[in-house]
């Protein structure tokens, strides 16, 4: 055995299983392919932990929603990507979202001034013979690919992720848009402020959404590739066009929806609403919340523009669309996230069926975890499925069944029941759920490596 863990890819999972091995006092080789002359569909730059899709982790109230409470756990176990996303913060009212430029210069450089972890630009093509981790994403280069398929005896499995557009601060109508966020909730901010209508709305009466759900339909699409032409959408990241070929009013009760807005001018909720959210500190970027498309560039600036308060909107970037592969995970992996068929790899991020940013990094800190007990002659279990952490492994190495496995976000969904006999309301059990998680998540730290 090698005297370091080799991890392959530097995204959110990659880099933060890098911090956790090298917290842990082991010696971590991290090749990412970017910047060594490869890069991928969907990236822009060659840095660490890039954000691709939104700038936003969802939400961040640990007492009543499972992302946020997967946020308070990997808080409590030194999370790097956590750290960072709280010191790039951007108003985002009760979710986390974040300066993406700032956020990835902040991870860059935290893993490469740390003197256990050594950066490298390479693709790695094969698999590593030595103890390692595959954090690839669900944008693995061919060979490497073709090598997992190889080694597992099974094709990976693959859907469509969508990218939603910027738009220029400066270039939206304020005359017509106004700021607030739904119901005026207003959040606590990590310096201690409050912030208050995170949101810029666009409303549109009847015949205007009409009008745009029509172009959504009749706008020219993206072509498919005959390989991709039977890749299924993963339902948390819907192109809108998709959305709106389910129903007049699907997107109404989605992304669009209106509920809670009051239009300062009219005194009343607008029959639909198109929202956009800080996208960087600077409060020059917004992106368009919900609207991940496969719309061809041209199809996007001539209908967004038709969207009241975007007449002039100018982009920073159009929405695009690429496919992501991922392995299936129950089949494939024992519960610590090892290869089965070679138990010196293990798999992390959304390579391993997990969806979002915040629950790839949490699987990339699990995964240098119990690399780390490896090494250092320590047994340890998987953390309860009691906790955020616990539940969403639970769901990659057994809880989903093998024959029909999809990606998933966290969700109370994948928790064992709360007791309490009786109908409760939604709020008190959301809480006894995350009490339990509290007091689970403690008990198995201490079972952890001296870095827990």
């Amino acid at each position: 055995m090698t005297d370091f863990i080799h991890i392959v890819g530097g995204g959110l999972a990659g880099s933060e299983a890098a911090w956790q091995l090298a917290q842990a006092g082991v010696r971590v080789r991290l090749s990412e392919m970017r910047g060594g002359g490869d890069m991928t569909p969907a990236h822009h730059t060659d840095g660490l932990a890039e954000l691709v899709c939104s700038n936003s982790f969802r939400s961040d109230d640990a007492e009543n929603n499972a992302v946020g409470l997967l946020h308070a756990e990997m808080r409590a176990l030194d999370s790097l990507i956590m750290a960072k996303a709280d010191e790039h913060r951007v108003p985002a009212g009760s979710a986390l979202a974040v300066d993406r430029d700032g956020f990835s210069a902040a991870v860059t450089q935290a893993l490469a001034a740390h003197p256990l972890i050594e950066v490298v630009r390479e693709r790695v093509d094969v698999l590593p013979e030595g103890p390692a981790i595959i954090a690839t994403g669900p944008l693995t280069a061919a060979p490497l690919a073709e090598a997992i398929a190889a080694e597992t005896g099974s094709d990976a499995l693959a859907f469509f992720d969508a990218i939603a557009p910027i738009v220029h601060r400066d270039t939206i109508d304020m005359d017509v848009a106004w700021m607030a966020s739904r119901w005026d909730k207003n959040a606590q901010m990590a310096d201690g402020s409050v912030s208050d209508g995170d949101y810029i709305n666009c409303p549109m009466t009847k015949e205007q959404y009409l009008a745009f759900h029509q172009g959504l339909l009749d706008g020219e699409k993206t072509e498919f590739r005959d390989w991709e032409k039977d890749t299924p959408y993963f339902e948390g990241c819907m192109p809108i066009e998709v959305m709106a070929s389910r129903g007049e009013d699907t997107l109404r009760y989605g992304p669009m929806k209106p509920v809670g807005l009051d239009n300062p001018t009219t005194g009343r909720w607008p029959y639909a609403v198109v929202q956009l959210r800080q996208d960087n500190a600077l409060g020059t970027l917004w992106n368009m919340v919900g609207f991940q498309t496969k719309l061809k560039h041209a199809e996007q600036v001539r209908l967004f523009r038709t969207i009241p308060g975007l007449e002039n909107a100018e982009f920073a970037r159009l929405g695009g669309l690429h496919r992501n592969t991922f392995i299936n995970s129950p089949q494939l992996l024992d519960p610590t996230l090892r290869l089965r068929s070679a138990p010196n790899i293990r798999f992390a991020g959304q390579m391993t069926g997990c969806e979002g940013y915040v629950e790839s990094a949490a699987v990339g800190l699990l995964a240098g975890r119990f690399w780390a007990a490896d090494l250092a002659g320590r047994a340890i279990d998987p953390p309860p499925v009691t906790t955020a952490f616990g539940a969403l492994l639970g769901h990659i190495t057994g809880g989903a069944d093998a024959a029909t496995y999809q990606p998933m976000n966290v969700n109370f969904g994948l928790f064992p029941p709360v007791g309490g006999g009786g109908r409760s309301k939604k709020a008190d059990r959301k809480r006894r759920y995350t009490d339990r998680a509290r007091e689970d998540l403690r008990a198995w730290s201490a079972t952890l490596s001296p870095a827990g």
